[in-house]
């Protein structure tokens, strides 16, 4: 057994055990709010490529085209060709898009440490850093059905992979690396236009690597200019890949600006509650996505951020030049994208969703600090073996509260903003309707014993029709939107949708005593008892 193998060990251990948990877990998860159309929009781009590029009804589907579709296209094409339910497909595909994010994370920890004597420390960060992931609900729960944010999360890993790479070597870098940059901007750009963030990142550290790395005015500028030169190779690799997952993006030169001002002025009448106040999408404070964040990330988490921060600001000024311009690419990923949220106030629900791809460089950031601080008490072994046992508790809560919610653990929340049990009516909770699938499941398994009726049974769902209907059978229920008519009722309990309309409760998805989904029988209920009651 080598040397190299003996330490990448730990790593593929840990791999196998992710591979092992999404290959158990894929097919117990629901169909998320925005599936379908994301799914139908993939089977559009695979008809305007099957065409010759001549239909072009994937450009005037709702608004999916403001959307790339990398992964909508790959989950139409393996729909052809693997015999299996789509939605779990899709979740499948999804989580693999997260895990490959995943060993984006673990070389990143990795190459930032060095090599030679620093080799085992920087695996002990990338190690750290998937394991604080693989804690953290809102990506391991998240890793099935968030099939445009972990996509998307994991394209943004590897984007800052490469510009951690990168920097050290340029102006000169290999044109390998280079090509490589340009595949992975491409394909963040060919699933959301975000992906900008991604390029100002790389540009920002450009920047600052040529004015640390020559003294004059003259010098930095010409080390600019002829690293941008090195990096245009990338930038027909970027195009031509955002231009084969993302058509609109090219068909016009404004698309690509047309719909990041989209999105940064996007909004619909929809709620959302941040620490137990109801608000407007568009009305939400400043302080929104810090505040999501704080909650939802895992107490270690936290604190590994902390101990990040106060050993940088601990350290000698030269090494602390040395680690800025290391760390310069992970603390922009994580730090840019929060601090323009907080300046702009966009339009914002659903917690920390849409900003899921901060979830890798802070786990980064926060292993960096757990493991520094480990190793500056290497001295003082007892205290050492003292805060290995702390690290150690402290990650037993989250795992514990993801036990009790499985398979639900996205909607996990730490203990300091309540837990998943104090998260009603002050957090979002099940925005996914996650749970429906389960409902179903109750649903059938309390009605089909009864005689099939003369006529489907109309059901009524606090959710798209279809993460009803994909686990109903279509003789025996049908999904109606006359809610007055129907005979049953399943919703979420998520902003109190279960509360609409009246009915006897014949079962529930709880976890820890918590209600998830809500079924319900209106069969009995009188005509005037029937209206929604709001």
């Amino acid at each position: 057994m080598t040397h190299t193998f003996r330490r990448r060990l730990p790593a593929l251990l840990l791999f196998s055990l992710i591979v092992l948990y999404i290959v158990l877990c894929f097919g117990q998860h629901g169909i998320s709010n925005d599936e379908e159309v994301q799914h139908v929009y993939g089977r559009l781009l695979l008809q305007y490529y099957a065409s010759g590029l001549t239909d072009l009804s994937a450009f005037s589907y709702k608004n999916l085209y403001l959307y790339g579709g990398l992964f909508d296209l790959l989950a139409a094409l393996a729909e052809r060709v693997l015999p299996m339910n789509v939605w779990d497909l899709r979740h499948l595909l999804t989580a693999l898009f997260g895990l490959a994010g995943m060993v984006a994370v673990y070389l990143t920890g990795v190459r930032l440490a060095g090599v030679g004597a620093d080799a085992r420390q920087g695996e002990r960060i990338g190690l750290c850093a998937v394991a604080l992931l693989m804690l953290t609900g809102a990506w391991s729960g998240a890793l099935f059905t968030h099939t445009k944010d972990i996509p998307f999360a994991a394209c943004m890993a590897w984007a800052t992979l490469c510009t951690v790479r990168l920097l050290p070597v340029l102006p000169r870098p290999p044109l390998a690396l280079v090509l490589q940059t340009g595949a992975a901007l491409g394909c963040a750009f060919g699933l959301r236009v975000g992906a900008v963030f991604a390029v100002m990142v790389l540009g920002l550290c450009m920047i600052a690597n040529s004015a640390l790395s020559a003294r004059t005015a003259r010098t930095r500028a010409l080390h600019l200019l002829r690293s941008l030169r090195a990096l245009w190779p990338a930038l027909p690799v970027a195009v031509a890949l955002m231009g084969l997952f993302w058509p609109w993006s090219v068909q016009a030169p404004g698309n690509l600006i047309k719909a990041l001002t989209t999105f940064s002025h996007f909004t619909f009448d929809l709620y959302t509650v941040l620490d137990g106040v109801q608000m407007k999408i568009g009305d939400v404070p400043r302080d929104y996505l810090p505040l999501y964040l704080a909650a939802r990330l895992p107490e270690l988490v936290l604190a590994g951020l902390l101990l990040a921060l106060l050993a940088a600001a601990a350290s000698r000024r030269k090494e602390r030049r040395k680690a800025l311009l290391h760390w310069l690419p992970v603390v922009l990923a994580a730090l840019l994208p929060l601090l323009l949220a907080i300046a702009t106030r966009p339009a914002l629900y659903n917690g920390i969703r849409h900003f899921t791809f901060l979830l890798p460089p802070l786990a980064l950031i926060a292993a960096a600090g757990l493991v520094t601080t480990h190793a500056g008490l290497r001295r003082a072994p007892a205290l050492a073996t003292a805060f290995v046992a702390l690290c150690v508790a402290t990650a037993a809560v989250p795992l514990y509260d993801m036990a009790r919610l499985a398979p639900y653990h996205y909607i996990n929340y730490n203990r300091l903003a309540g837990g998943f049990t104090g998260a009603p009516g002050r957090w979002e909770t099940d925005y996914w309707s996650d749970g429906v699938r389960e409902a179903a499941g109750l649903l059938r398994a309390r009605i089909d014993a009864e005689p099939a009726p003369a006529e489907p049974w109309h059901v009524a769902v606090c959710a798209e029709p279809v993460q009803a209907a994909a686990w109903l059978p279509a003789d025996r229920y049908l999904i109606t939107r006359d809610w007055v008519r129907a005979d049953f009722y399943i919703s979420t309990t998520h902003m109190g949708c279960d509360e609409v309309l009246r009915g006897d409760e014949i079962a529930r998805v709880e976890r820890g005593g918590i209600p998830l989904t809500i079924v319900k029988d209106r069969r009995n209920l009188l005509h005037e008892h029937r209206r929604p009651l709001r």
